[in-house]
């Protein structure tokens, strides 16, 4: 039996908890021994609660001192690439967060300078939930003919003040209300990754973008137009300043084909049609699940030397769409 990898997570941050339940689950085929952040409180919040016994300030320290075998990114977008540098200078395999680098430019330079030095794979949990995935299974088998059009609806209040005056999303992640690429880069690039895991190749024809919470950086509200490589129209419609509408993000989708249709509300996936269906969730398991199963994909395809579904040239196919909405809709033009 092969022995555990050795992991090593940079960042200890809020969604590093996520992490490490998943790294928890995989303990027969690879653990975290090493934790780096520049906050000691962070770092020994996370390595108390799941038994890691080293933590260090900052990845340099980390990689000089830590017999590694790969590295989990889970720090701040701002400086994925250079810990990918760092990380590919060991020779290690990494899983980075999504986005690779802050913009596609720098992403294509960092993916071509790794690419025969080490396996590298981003981190985009959103397609690895389980609706989404057997969404996929369902248009695979052709249960609903031909794709003609397609809607991804996320409307949320969470960047609005609460009964309490606190802003949810704000609370939750206080990073983003400096980010001057917010809705799209942060969270929209999830929902335009899944579109092409699910609808295939994909081009931006037109965006919007708006700020309707002054307080912000960056754009809070946002239409998509798509078009998909056979021809179907796909629509993205979200906001994170939505009056009425809950704090929590809930995806709604719905796929129209010609022999039926695929929806997705929230917890409730349905098929209509000839070959009709139904699935419910958990939304908080499914959650936690995405990233157990992103992880365990890493972690497999190490070990078996398969590529991975998210590999950096997947990845910069999703990153085009982000880099296409903000160039079509002008939005830094006019900020």
């Amino acid at each position: 039996m092969n022995k555990p990898l050795r992991v090593g997570l940079i960042g200890a941050g809020m969604v590093s908890r996520h992490h490490l339940i998943a790294w928890a689950e995989l303990k027969d085929h690879a653990r975290v021994v090493a934790v780096a952040d520049p906050s000691d409180e962070n770092a020994a919040r996370r390595a108390g609660e799941f038994g890691i016994t080293k933590t260090f300030r900052d990845a340099e320290t980390m990689l000089a001192e830590t017999e590694l075998d790969a590295v989990d990114i889970a720090a701040p977008r701002a400086i994925h690439a250079s810990l990918v540098r760092l990380a590919a200078a060991k020779g290690l395999a990494v899983l980075c967060q999504k986005p690779l680098a802050v913009n596609l430019k720098e992403a294509t330079k960092l993916a071509a300078e790794v690419k025969d030095r080490i396996r590298l794979m981003a981190h985009k949990n959103w397609r690895f939930r389980g609706y989404y995935r057997d969404a996929a299974s369902w248009l695979r088998d052709r249960r609903i003919g031909n794709i003609k059009q397609a809607q991804l609806t996320l409307l949320t209040s969470g960047f609005l003040p609460g009964a309490d005056g606190l802003r949810p999303a704000l609370e939750r992640q206080p990073f983003m209300r400096h980010e001057k690429r917010l809705l799209v880069a942060e969270v929209l690039i999830h929902h335009l990754d899944t579109l092409r895991m699910l609808l295939g190749p994909l081009q931006v024809t037109a965006a919007g973008l708006s700020r309707s919470c002054a307080d912000l950086a960056g754009e809070d509200s946002a239409v998509i137009q798509l078009k998909a490589q056979g021809g179907a129209n796909v629509t993205v419609f979200a906001s994170f300043a939505a009056n009425g509408f809950p704090a929590v993000q809930i995806d709604r989708l719905d796929v129209l084909g010609d022999r039926g249709s695929i929806r997705l509300d929230g917890p409730l996936l349905t098929c209509s049609g000839d070959n009709p269906g139904e699935q419910r969730y958990d939304l908080a398991v499914e959650y936690q699940g995405s990233y157990n199963r992103t992880i365990a994909h890493f972690v497999h395809a190490l070990r078996d030397g398969t590529p991975f579904g998210t590999a950096p040239a997947d990845n910069l196919e999703t990153l085009k769409l982000v880099e296409d909405c903000y160039r079509l809709s002008g939005w830094e033009d006019n900020q």
